[in-house]
């Protein structure tokens, strides 16, 4: 991406048109930008996936507060849950469950 020095609007690409070099140009500003046909534009960025952190910890399962609810995958009818603020003040709290089944350790949201 490149940006226009003028105004800071992002520069669109135009391709090579009747005899005219292909160019970068502003679509708020005169700004314009020709190119060699000798260039390439080319960017490859390697993306670099972050770990994911549990939603519970050990130390969260067993320092929790139970409830009894149903979990969906085992049946199992204990869990352990906290609540977090995810969207806007204004909309109500997520509920995050942890099932306390011995092989299960399944996690929803509510």
């Amino acid at each position: 991406m490149e940006f226009c020095p003028t105004c800071g609007n992002m520069l669109q690409f135009e391709l090579p048109h009747m005899g005219r070099a292909a160019r970068f140009f502003c679509p708020t500003c005169p700004y314009v930008c020709y190119l060699e046909n000798r260039v390439k534009i080319k960017r490859k960025q390697h993306l670099v996936k972050k770990e994911i952190e549990p939603i519970f910890s050990q130390d969260d399962l067993k320092n929790a507060p139970k409830t009894e609810v149903t979990c969906p995958k085992c049946g199992h009818g204990m869990a352990a849950y906290k609540t977090m603020q995810t969207r806007s003040a204004d909309e109500p709290e997520t509920i995050l469950y942890a099932c306390l089944g011995d092989n299960c350790r399944h996690t929803w949201r509510d």
